[in-house]
C-alpha cells in the first residue's frame, strides 16, 4: 500500500489514492496511480507529465491521463505486450533500429521538439 492514510467513510471524496508508481524518462515521468471508488472498486490511471521550458525560460508539465478499468486490464495488458513483442520482432528484421537507440533517430538540424510523437497524431 502506498503512503496514503485512507479513510473510506468520508463523503468528500468519490474516489481515494491507493498506490502511486512513477517511472522518470527524460523530460517525461509516467505516473501509474491505482485508485479506489468508494465501494473500494480498484482502477489504474496512466498519466504522462512532460517538462516543457518556453523562451523565456519558464518550465510548465503537459499531461495525459488515461483512464483503465478492471474489465479492460487483461485486453490492454495483451495488447501492450503483443505491442513490445511486434517490436522485438521488427527491430530483429535489420529494417529497424535496434533496441539500444533510445528514442527516435534525429537528423541534422532537428531538435527534440521536432521528433516528439504527439499523442493527438496516433
Amino acid at each position: 500500500m502506498g503512503d496514503h492514510n485512507q479513510d473510506w467513510s468520508r463523503g468528500d471524496r468519490r474516489e481515494e489514492d491507493v498506490h502511486t508508481i512513477s517511472v522518470k524518462a527524460g523530460k517525461r515521468t509516467y505516473f501509474f496511480d491505482i485508485r479506489a471508488t468508494r465501494a473500494k472498486d480498484l482502477y489504474l490511471t496512466v498519466t504522462e507529465s512532460k517538462r516543457q521550458t518556453n523562451a523565456s525560460g519558464e518550465v510548465s508539465y503537459s499531461k495525459h491521463k488515461l483512464f483503465l478499468y478492471k474489465e479492460d486490464f487483461e485486453k490492454f495488458h495483451e495488447g501492450l505486450r503483443d505491442s513490445l513483442d511486434k517490436i522485438a520482432e521488427l527491430q530483429g528484421t535489420g529494417d529497424f533500429q535496434s533496441g539500444e537507440h533510445n528514442g527516435p533517430r534525429r537528423t541534422e538540424g532537428q531538435t527534440g521538439e521536432d521528433t516528439d510523437v504527439r499523442f493527438e497524431d496516433l
